[in-house]
Protein backbone atom coordinates (compact mmCIF):
# COMPACT_ATOMS: atom_id res chain seq x y z
CA UNK A 1 0.00 0.00 0.00
CA UNK A 2 1.08 3.63 -0.97
CA UNK A 3 -0.38 5.95 0.89
CA UNK A 4 -0.01 9.32 -0.67
CA UNK A 5 0.29 7.38 -3.51
CA UNK A 6 -0.84 9.97 -6.53
CA UNK A 7 2.19 12.05 -5.88
CA UNK A 8 5.41 12.04 -7.20
CA UNK A 9 6.86 9.37 -5.37
CA UNK A 10 4.01 7.22 -5.14
CA UNK A 11 3.89 7.27 -9.22
CA UNK A 12 7.94 6.54 -9.39
CA UNK A 13 7.64 3.63 -6.79
CA UNK A 14 4.53 2.35 -8.28
CA UNK A 15 5.95 1.35 -11.52
CA UNK A 16 9.17 -0.51 -9.83
CA UNK A 17 6.68 -2.46 -8.18
CA UNK A 18 3.91 -3.04 -11.25
CA UNK A 19 5.60 -5.89 -12.83
CA UNK A 20 6.51 -7.87 -9.87
CA UNK A 21 5.01 -10.84 -8.16
CA UNK A 22 3.08 -8.71 -5.82
CA UNK A 23 -0.34 -9.73 -5.54
CA UNK A 24 -2.13 -6.50 -5.19
CA UNK A 25 -0.77 -2.55 -4.73
CA UNK A 26 -2.92 0.32 -2.83
CA UNK A 27 -3.07 3.29 -3.76
CA UNK A 28 -4.68 5.55 -1.40
CA UNK A 29 -5.18 9.04 -1.31
CA UNK A 30 -7.69 11.65 -1.43
CA UNK A 31 -6.93 12.85 -4.94
CA UNK A 32 -10.03 11.69 -7.15
CA UNK A 33 -8.38 13.43 -10.15
CA UNK A 34 -5.15 11.93 -9.67
CA UNK A 35 -6.55 9.04 -9.12
CA UNK A 36 -8.80 8.79 -12.51
CA UNK A 37 -5.66 9.62 -14.61
CA UNK A 38 -3.50 7.20 -13.42
CA UNK A 39 -6.03 4.34 -13.41
CA UNK A 40 -6.62 5.33 -16.97
CA UNK A 41 -2.77 5.54 -17.99
CA UNK A 42 -1.85 2.18 -15.91
CA UNK A 43 -5.15 0.21 -17.20
CA UNK A 44 -3.66 -2.81 -14.37
CA UNK A 45 -5.89 -4.85 -12.83
CA UNK A 46 -2.71 -5.19 -9.84
CA UNK A 47 -3.69 -1.48 -8.57
CA UNK A 48 -6.55 -1.15 -6.47
CA UNK A 49 -7.35 2.89 -5.51
CA UNK A 50 -8.98 3.83 -3.03
CA UNK A 51 -10.13 7.61 -2.26
CA UNK A 52 -9.82 8.65 1.82
CA UNK A 53 -7.71 10.99 3.91
CA UNK A 54 -5.03 10.04 6.78
CA UNK A 55 -7.23 12.37 8.96
CA UNK A 56 -9.87 9.67 8.90
CA UNK A 57 -8.58 6.56 11.05
CA UNK A 58 -11.48 4.32 10.22
CA UNK A 59 -10.57 5.03 6.89
CA UNK A 60 -7.12 4.13 6.64
CA UNK A 61 -7.69 1.32 9.13
CA UNK A 62 -9.83 -0.46 6.97
CA UNK A 63 -8.08 0.44 3.85
CA UNK A 64 -4.97 -1.12 5.46
CA UNK A 65 -6.47 -4.60 6.05
CA UNK A 66 -4.47 -7.63 4.83
CA UNK A 67 -1.63 -5.20 3.70
CA UNK A 68 2.03 -6.65 4.04
CA UNK A 69 4.33 -3.42 2.89
CA UNK A 70 3.45 -0.06 3.61
CA UNK A 71 5.03 3.32 2.24
CA UNK A 72 3.74 6.85 3.80
CA UNK A 73 4.03 9.50 1.45
CA UNK A 74 0.84 11.73 2.20
CA UNK A 75 1.80 15.02 3.76
CA UNK A 76 1.60 18.65 3.48
CA UNK A 77 4.82 19.74 1.89
CA UNK A 78 4.79 23.43 0.40
CA UNK A 79 7.28 25.02 2.96
CA UNK A 80 4.93 28.49 2.14
CA UNK A 81 1.65 26.89 2.49
CA UNK A 82 2.29 25.06 5.67
CA UNK A 83 3.62 28.28 6.94
CA UNK A 84 0.36 30.21 6.82
CA UNK A 85 -1.73 27.49 7.19
CA UNK A 86 0.09 24.93 10.21
CA UNK A 87 -2.88 23.48 11.96
CA UNK A 88 -3.49 21.79 8.56
CA UNK A 89 0.38 21.05 8.23
CA UNK A 90 -0.23 19.07 11.78
CA UNK A 91 -3.87 17.25 10.82
CA UNK A 92 -2.00 15.63 7.97
CA UNK A 93 1.79 15.23 8.91
CA UNK A 94 1.17 14.79 12.55
CA UNK A 95 -2.10 13.31 13.49
CA UNK A 96 -2.81 11.78 9.91
CA UNK A 97 0.96 9.77 10.37
CA UNK A 98 -0.22 8.74 13.66
CA UNK A 99 -3.02 7.35 12.12
CA UNK A 100 -1.45 5.28 9.42
CA UNK A 101 1.31 3.86 11.99
CA UNK A 102 -1.37 2.67 14.26
CA UNK A 103 -3.67 1.15 11.57
CA UNK A 104 0.09 -0.13 10.68
CA UNK A 105 0.19 -1.47 14.28
CA UNK A 106 -3.44 -3.20 14.04
CA UNK A 107 -3.03 -4.54 10.84
CA UNK A 108 -0.10 -6.88 11.31
CA UNK A 109 1.98 -4.85 8.45
CA UNK A 110 5.13 -6.19 8.08
CA UNK A 111 7.40 -3.49 7.03
CA UNK A 112 6.37 0.42 6.83
CA UNK A 113 8.51 2.67 5.56
CA UNK A 114 7.83 6.81 6.46
CA UNK A 115 9.35 9.64 4.42
CA UNK A 116 10.39 12.40 5.82
CA UNK A 117 12.34 15.69 4.74
CA UNK A 118 15.92 17.61 5.41
CA UNK A 119 13.48 20.14 7.04
CA UNK A 120 12.72 17.73 9.95
CA UNK A 121 16.85 18.40 10.98
CA UNK A 122 17.12 21.78 13.20
CA UNK A 123 13.70 22.79 12.14
CA UNK A 124 12.34 26.28 11.77
CA UNK A 125 9.48 26.20 9.56
CA UNK A 126 5.86 24.36 10.34
CA UNK A 127 6.86 21.70 7.41
CA UNK A 128 9.75 20.55 9.03
CA UNK A 129 8.33 20.49 12.64
CA UNK A 130 5.79 18.24 12.00
CA UNK A 131 8.05 16.21 9.72
CA UNK A 132 10.45 15.98 12.65
CA UNK A 133 7.77 14.87 15.22
CA UNK A 134 6.41 12.34 12.47
CA UNK A 135 9.55 11.01 12.86
CA UNK A 136 9.34 10.58 16.51
CA UNK A 137 5.78 9.25 16.14
CA UNK A 138 7.76 6.10 13.71
CA UNK A 139 10.47 6.01 16.29
CA UNK A 140 8.04 5.42 19.42
CA UNK A 141 6.21 2.78 17.04
CA UNK A 142 8.83 0.72 16.01
CA UNK A 143 9.44 0.39 20.20
CA UNK A 144 5.36 -0.48 20.45
CA UNK A 145 5.87 -4.48 21.95
CA UNK A 146 2.98 -5.19 19.30
CA UNK A 147 5.49 -4.71 16.34
CA UNK A 148 9.27 -5.72 18.85
CA UNK A 149 7.82 -9.00 19.83
CA UNK A 150 6.57 -9.91 16.23
CA UNK A 151 9.68 -8.79 14.41
CA UNK A 152 7.49 -6.11 12.51
CA UNK A 153 10.17 -2.87 11.26
CA UNK A 154 9.42 0.76 10.94
CA UNK A 155 11.82 3.00 9.70
CA UNK A 156 11.87 7.14 8.13
CA UNK A 157 13.97 7.96 5.22
CA UNK A 158 14.99 11.77 4.40
CA UNK A 159 15.73 13.49 1.55
CA UNK A 160 16.40 17.01 0.26
CA UNK A 161 15.23 18.37 -3.01
CA UNK A 162 13.95 15.74 -5.29
CA UNK A 163 14.67 17.39 -9.03
CA UNK A 164 11.27 17.90 -11.30
CA UNK A 165 9.23 16.69 -8.29
CA UNK A 166 5.98 18.29 -8.40
CA UNK A 167 5.95 22.26 -7.39
CA UNK A 168 9.63 21.90 -7.49
CA UNK A 169 12.01 24.66 -8.48
CA UNK A 170 13.38 23.20 -11.88
CA UNK A 171 9.36 22.76 -13.48
CA UNK A 172 9.31 26.62 -12.53
CA UNK A 173 12.51 27.94 -14.06
CA UNK A 174 11.61 26.07 -17.40
CA UNK A 175 8.33 27.32 -17.46
CA UNK A 176 9.73 31.05 -16.84
CA UNK A 177 12.61 30.33 -19.74
CA UNK A 178 9.57 29.17 -22.01
CA UNK A 179 7.73 32.24 -21.24
CA UNK A 180 10.26 34.56 -21.49
CA UNK A 181 10.51 35.62 -17.53
CA UNK A 182 12.63 36.42 -15.21
CA UNK A 183 14.14 33.50 -13.42
CA UNK A 184 12.91 34.14 -9.57
CA UNK A 185 15.66 33.31 -7.15
CA UNK A 186 15.53 33.16 -3.87
CA UNK A 187 18.70 33.95 -2.69
CA UNK A 188 21.78 32.78 -4.83
CA UNK A 189 23.68 31.42 -1.99
CA UNK A 190 20.93 29.10 -1.32
CA UNK A 191 22.21 25.42 -1.57
CA UNK A 192 20.02 22.46 -2.43
CA UNK A 193 21.24 18.45 -2.55
CA UNK A 194 20.60 17.40 -6.23
CA UNK A 195 18.55 13.87 -5.80
CA UNK A 196 16.48 12.06 -8.90
CA UNK A 197 13.18 10.63 -8.31
CA UNK A 198 15.14 7.75 -8.54
CA UNK A 199 17.38 8.17 -5.90
CA UNK A 200 14.67 8.75 -3.65
CA UNK A 201 12.88 5.52 -4.85
CA UNK A 202 16.32 3.70 -4.54
CA UNK A 203 16.47 5.20 -1.11
CA UNK A 204 13.16 3.86 -0.13
CA UNK A 205 14.16 0.43 -1.14
CA UNK A 206 17.36 0.19 0.61
CA UNK A 207 15.70 0.76 4.00
CA UNK A 208 12.44 -1.44 3.28
CA UNK A 209 15.94 -4.10 2.47
CA UNK A 210 17.81 -2.97 5.30
CA UNK A 211 16.39 -1.81 8.34
CA UNK A 212 15.91 -2.33 11.39
CA UNK A 213 13.13 -1.27 14.07
CA UNK A 214 13.16 2.75 14.22
CA UNK A 215 16.32 3.79 11.63
CA UNK A 216 16.29 6.52 9.92
CA UNK A 217 18.34 6.65 6.13
CA UNK A 218 19.82 9.14 4.52
CA UNK A 219 21.41 9.26 0.68
CA UNK A 220 24.90 10.96 0.08
CA UNK A 221 23.86 13.18 -2.87
CA UNK A 222 25.78 16.52 -4.72
CA UNK A 223 24.50 19.98 -4.21
CA UNK A 224 23.97 23.04 -5.55
CA UNK A 225 23.66 26.75 -5.35
CA UNK A 226 20.01 27.60 -6.75
CA UNK A 227 22.50 30.12 -9.16
CA UNK A 228 24.34 27.59 -10.53
CA UNK A 229 20.74 25.90 -11.09
CA UNK A 230 19.16 28.81 -12.66
CA UNK A 231 22.53 29.09 -15.05
CA UNK A 232 23.11 25.82 -15.99
CA UNK A 233 19.05 25.67 -17.16
CA UNK A 234 19.62 28.79 -19.14
CA UNK A 235 22.63 27.06 -21.26
CA UNK A 236 20.77 23.97 -21.55
CA UNK A 237 17.84 25.86 -22.84
CA UNK A 238 19.90 28.61 -24.89
CA UNK A 239 17.94 31.28 -22.89
CA UNK A 240 19.21 34.74 -21.58
CA UNK A 241 16.47 35.86 -19.57
CA UNK A 242 17.29 37.69 -16.43
CA UNK A 243 17.86 36.02 -13.52
CA UNK A 244 15.39 38.34 -11.13
CA UNK A 245 16.33 38.33 -6.78
CA UNK A 246 13.22 38.06 -4.89
CA UNK A 247 14.48 37.09 -1.38
CA UNK A 248 13.64 34.32 1.11
CA UNK A 249 10.35 33.03 0.84
CA UNK A 250 8.52 32.15 4.50
CA UNK A 251 10.07 29.33 6.53
CA UNK A 252 13.40 28.62 3.93
CA UNK A 253 16.68 27.85 5.66
CA UNK A 254 19.67 28.84 3.22
CA UNK A 255 20.89 24.76 2.88
CA UNK A 256 19.42 21.55 3.22
CA UNK A 257 20.58 19.40 6.64
CA UNK A 258 20.02 15.66 6.04
CA UNK A 259 21.72 14.80 9.86
CA UNK A 260 22.64 16.90 12.15
CA UNK A 261 25.26 16.79 14.45
CA UNK A 262 24.11 14.89 17.40
CA UNK A 263 23.38 12.16 14.50
CA UNK A 264 26.14 12.28 12.73
CA UNK A 265 27.88 11.01 16.00
CA UNK A 266 26.07 7.84 15.79
CA UNK A 267 25.16 7.24 12.35
CA UNK A 268 26.51 4.02 10.41
CA UNK A 269 28.21 4.92 7.19
CA UNK A 270 26.94 2.29 4.71
CA UNK A 271 29.08 3.83 1.57
CA UNK A 272 25.94 5.77 -0.12
CA UNK A 273 23.74 6.06 2.62
CA UNK A 274 24.02 6.90 6.24
CA UNK A 275 22.37 4.99 8.54
CA UNK A 276 21.15 6.79 12.04
CA UNK A 277 19.84 3.88 14.25
CA UNK A 278 17.54 4.66 17.46
CA UNK A 279 17.66 4.76 20.75
CA UNK A 280 15.63 1.75 22.09
CA UNK A 281 16.22 1.98 25.77
CA UNK A 282 13.22 3.06 27.85
CA UNK A 283 13.12 5.13 30.27
CA UNK A 284 14.74 3.48 32.81
CA UNK A 285 18.12 5.29 32.42
CA UNK A 286 19.42 3.86 35.37
CA UNK A 287 19.84 0.73 33.83
CA UNK A 288 22.11 1.29 31.64
CA UNK A 289 25.89 2.24 32.26
CA UNK A 290 27.74 3.59 29.29
CA UNK A 291 31.24 4.81 29.94
CA UNK A 292 32.39 6.08 26.74
CA UNK A 293 29.32 7.39 24.79
CA UNK A 294 29.87 8.74 21.08
CA UNK A 295 31.18 12.66 20.89
CA UNK A 296 29.28 14.95 19.46
CA UNK A 297 30.05 15.31 15.88
CA UNK A 298 31.79 18.43 14.80
CA UNK A 299 29.91 18.41 11.45
CA UNK A 300 25.92 17.62 10.15
CA UNK A 301 25.52 16.65 6.77
CA UNK A 302 24.34 19.16 4.89
CA UNK A 303 23.87 20.58 1.39
CA UNK A 304 26.75 22.95 2.01
CA UNK A 305 29.16 20.53 2.97
CA UNK A 306 28.38 18.11 0.58
CA UNK A 307 30.12 18.01 -2.76
CA UNK A 308 28.87 20.77 -4.60
CA UNK A 309 28.33 20.25 -8.39
CA UNK A 310 29.44 23.37 -11.55
CA UNK A 311 27.37 24.43 -13.88
CA UNK A 312 28.81 21.56 -16.57
CA UNK A 313 28.45 18.99 -14.48
CA UNK A 314 24.95 19.85 -13.47
CA UNK A 315 24.20 20.26 -16.89
CA UNK A 316 25.26 17.16 -17.06
CA UNK A 317 22.70 15.57 -14.35
CA UNK A 318 20.33 17.62 -15.50
CA UNK A 319 20.56 15.81 -19.01
CA UNK A 320 20.19 12.50 -17.33
CA UNK A 321 16.58 13.62 -16.21
CA UNK A 322 13.61 12.56 -18.60
CA UNK A 323 11.48 15.79 -17.85
CA UNK A 324 14.21 17.73 -18.50
CA UNK A 325 14.93 15.86 -21.61
CA UNK A 326 11.15 16.11 -22.79
CA UNK A 327 11.22 19.99 -22.14
CA UNK A 328 14.25 20.53 -24.29
CA UNK A 329 12.62 18.57 -27.31
CA UNK A 330 9.65 20.11 -26.52
CA UNK A 331 11.69 23.48 -27.00
CA UNK A 332 14.05 22.85 -29.92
Amino acid sequence: MIVGGTGSFGNAILQHFLNSDLKEIRVFSRDEKKQEDMRIQLNSRKVNFIIGDVRDFECINNAMMGVDFLFQAAALKQVPSCEFYPIQAVQTNILGSENVLEAAARNNVQRTVVLSTDKAVYPINTMGMTKAIMEKLAISKARDPRLSSNQRVICATRYGNVMCSRGSIIPLFIRQIKEGKPLTVTDPRMTRFMMSLEDSVNLVLFAFRNAKPGDIFVQKSPAATILTLATALKELFGSNVETRIIGPRHGEKMYESLCGKEEMSKAEDLGDYYRVPADMRDLNYSKYIQTDGPSLSEHEYNSNNTRQLSVEELKDLLLTLDYVQKELREWD
